[in-house]
């Protein structure tokens, strides 16, 4: 054992003193570095009453940049108003997030229909309906209401969606025939309200809907998917709800737009609304030998699985479980749409 004296440092008293000091300085510039990559992003305010840079919602998409990223995106927060406007997402505007504080309060719609003629003369179409266009990937909504406004009067998209790894959340989409039109792409919807009576759900997409509510109102059918026959997933509602305007509303799950048409509900409420057999062949026997329509644990009034077109199969509990949210969505990238953040609410 050693009894010798210790050294003394060296290290002067106003020495340790500046070490601590320096420490605590490279501790929050770290730390400011960290928050303002955690906060990376642009930031563009649209107010009706003129209090944000732009007062539509489109002058605001054209003006983001489109050098945003992943780790640079543009965050578009939109006011409380009614924004009458015909609103397109271009390719190039990947990256946007689109904002609102509160769906019921924060409205974007328009009012075409298929029936309207263009300056040729011609019926503008289906297609050429929507009051939201969505072309971009990486696009994100939040706390808003797409519509469509027109009424009962024909195919009147609230929205179309044609990119890839678009997520909805807590938005409400209003329309009647034809409200949604997601063409191609994966999507996710998670807690939203979506309303119609005729195919309003359609496309060819892959999309996943979670905890969203479903109401019909009036006679028809709920979805209408085109699902390309070598895609393995088309629409899949998880823990989701469907109800009806009226008792006397009734509806089918979906009836198949193209041959190979995949739909699967799993754990999902019922009212009465949804009629026992729940499957529409649309008039095309053919298609029953083809369709992919699917359900496990249907619950309420509408949900008797007993009773269901034979063509519609019920799926066994592991069946059902290997069925997420991942391996919906993930294709050969993997994409996980609870890795894409909410959008940030304050700036």
């Amino acid at each position: 054992m050693n009894t010798s004296t210790p050294k003394r440092s060296a290290e002067t008293l106003p020495q340790r003193r500046y070490a601590v000091l320096n420490h605590t300085v490279l501790t929050v510039l770290t730390l400011l570095v960290l928050a303002t990559a955690v906060h990376a992003g642009t930031d563009i305010t649209v107010a009706q009453d003129g209090s944000g840079q732009y007062k539509t919602v489109q002058e605001a998409i054209n003006a983001t940049p489109q050098t945003a990223s992943a780790a640079n995106p543009v965050f578009i927060h939109i006011k409380p108003g009614i924004y009458k406007e015909l609103i397109y997402v271009q390719r190039e505007k990947r990256w946007v997030h689109l904002v609102g504080e509160d769906a019921a309060k924060t409205v974007l719609t328009y009012n075409l229909n298929a029936n309207l003629l263009n300056s040729d003369g011609k019926i503008i179409g289906t297609f050429r309906t929507p009051s939201t266009y969505i072309d971009a990937d990486e696009f994100t909504a939040e706390n808003l209401t797409f519509e469509n406004s027109a009424g009962p009067v024909g195919q009147a998209l609230a929205i179309r969606v044609d990119g890839d790894r678009v997520v909805f959340r807590n938005c409400r989409f209003l329309g009647w025939q034809d409200t949604i039109l997601i063409d191609r792409g994966r999507h996710y919807f998670e807690n939203c309200y979506i309303e119609g009576h005729v195919d309003f759900i359609f496309g060819g997409a892959t999309a996943f809907f979670e905890n969203c509510h479903i109401h019909c109102l009036r006679d028809g059918y709920i979805t209408a998917a085109s699902t390309p026959a070598d895609q393995p997933f088309g629409f899949v509602f998880s823990n989701c709800r469907i109800t009806g305007a009226t008792e006397s509303v009734k509806t089918y799950l979906g009836r198949p737009w193209r041959s190979f048409a995949s739909t699967i509900f799993l754990n999902t409420d019922m009212a009465a609304v949804v009629r026992p057999v729940g499957w529409n062949n649309w008039n095309q026997p053919d298609r029953e030998k083809t369709v992919r329509y699917a359900e496990f644990n249907s619950r309420g009034a509408g949900g008797n699985a007993k009773e269901r077109v034979p063509w519609g199969r019920q799926l066994t509990k592991a069946q059902a479980k290997a069925i997420t949210r991942r391996i919906v969505l993930g294709g050969k990238d993997g994409w996980d749409p609870l890795e894409t953040g909410s959008a940030r609410t304050n700036h």
